[in-house]
């Protein structure tokens, strides 16, 4: 399931990044590597996507959170 499917206050575990090496190494630098627990902050159907991984709070595009699996 897409990271942007998830509702606010909702966990969940990265699984994978179906994008290029650019968007792979540019994530895991992030924090967001497969394995790692993901909350969402703010998912409101419009505007940035806010999540919190380890302590740190990123802010993402919805285009690319569409391209991160999670479980």
């Amino acid at each position: 399931m897409p990271l942007a499917m998830i509702h606010e206050g909702a966990r969940a575990v990265l699984k994978a990044v179906q994008g290029g090496r650019n968007l792979r190494g540019r994530l895991a630098a992030m924090g967001l590597i497969p394995g790692a627990e993901i909350t969402v902050l703010r998912n409101g159907g419009q505007g940035p996507f806010v999540v919190a991984v380890n302590n740190t709070r990123i802010c993402l595009g919805r285009g690319m959170a569409m391209k991160i699996e999670v479980d």
